[in-house]
């Protein structure tokens, strides 16, 4: 039996993102994108076979050529430097980033120190501190050790990575309430992570499943998170990118019949699609 995650697949904001770019080529030889659009290597795939470029680095991007800001955004000065070079902007930034940077903008322009929870090397990331005031302070914690190491401050202000366990910003935000004499927590984390990551609990707490198949790339900072929630539910998790992955471990759905599927949020539907056929049989076989 396969029992599949309420909550699987594209998010709103990856999903409008990459309706744009499959809309911009339909109408464009070639649309550039810095940085992959998504972290799933097969679907990059298929919109290069369209027509997409991705660049490494804004300096890349042709003059007059045609970009389109992908869903984790982008540094203010990118931008800029595009559009003073005659660049074609399009800004797919996620809603739930855009607000994280708007936030960030508001907040060092107000004095507050912000403090950002999330991977520094993240793309998201990378984004969001391009939007803090020129003169205001920033930095990036991982984790609670991370935070135990700030220094104290008057007035910090705490933001997000979208993608980060609510679990984690509230012990980060406990712990610098004894940071400084004014804290404000801004929950950014977007809706369809929180529901990714309780759709998965729900899936293994109210269904007698033996392992667990969890689709999407393995740079995706999202499918990361569930693989460590099911981890920690004490699931037998199995993480694969595309179908020669999920088959080439042919042994370890040995003696399962009670299998779940959940994929992250940059995870395309034809790509799941594929794989639960897959993993149908395998447990039937």
């Amino acid at each position: 039996m396969i029992v599949m995650a309420e909550h699987a697949g594209f998010c709103f904001g990856v999903k409008r993102a990459i309706d744009a770019i499959s809309e911009a080529l339909a109408h464009n030889p070639e649309v550039w994108t810095i940085g992959l659009p998504i972290h799933n290597p097969q679907e990059v795939a298929r919109l290069e076979a369209m027509g997409l470029r991705v660049a490494h680095d804004d300096s890349e991007i042709p003059s007059g050529a045609k970009v389109l800001i992908r869903a984790h955004g982008e540094p203010l000065e990118v931008i800029a430097r595009l559009k003073a070079r005659g660049v074609d902007v399009a800004d797919m930034t996620c809603p739930f980033v855009k607000k994280a940077q708007d936030t960030a903008e508001k907040l060092s322009l107000e004095g507050y120190h912000v403090v950002l929870l999330g991977d520094k090397n993240h793309p998201e990331i990378k984004g969001i501190l391009g939007h803090v005031s020129v003169s205001g302070s920033s930095e990036v914690v991982a984790d609670d050790e991370e935070a135990r190491n700030i220094q104290p401050r008057s007035r910090i202000a705490l933001i997000s990575q979208t993608t980060q366990r609510q679990e984690r910003l509230e012990r980060v935000a406990g712990i610098l309430t004894g940071k400084c004499s004014e804290l404000r927590v801004f929950n950014t984390i977007c809706r369809a992570t929180s529901e990714r990551q309780d759709a998965v609990r729900e899936l293994v707490r109210n269904n007698k499943i033996d392992g667990v198949v969890l689709i999407g790339g393995k740079s995706s900072a999202n499918t990361g998170k569930l693989r460590d929630i099911l981890e920690a539910e004490g699931v037998n998790v199995l993480w694969v990118e595309d179908v020669a992955e999920a088959e080439s471990n042919s042994q370890w759905f040995s003696g399962k019949r009670n299998i779940g599927i959940a994929a992250g949020a940059s995870t395309p539907e034809w790509l799941i699609e594929n794989v639960k056929a897959v993993v149908s049989e395998m447990t039937n076989s």
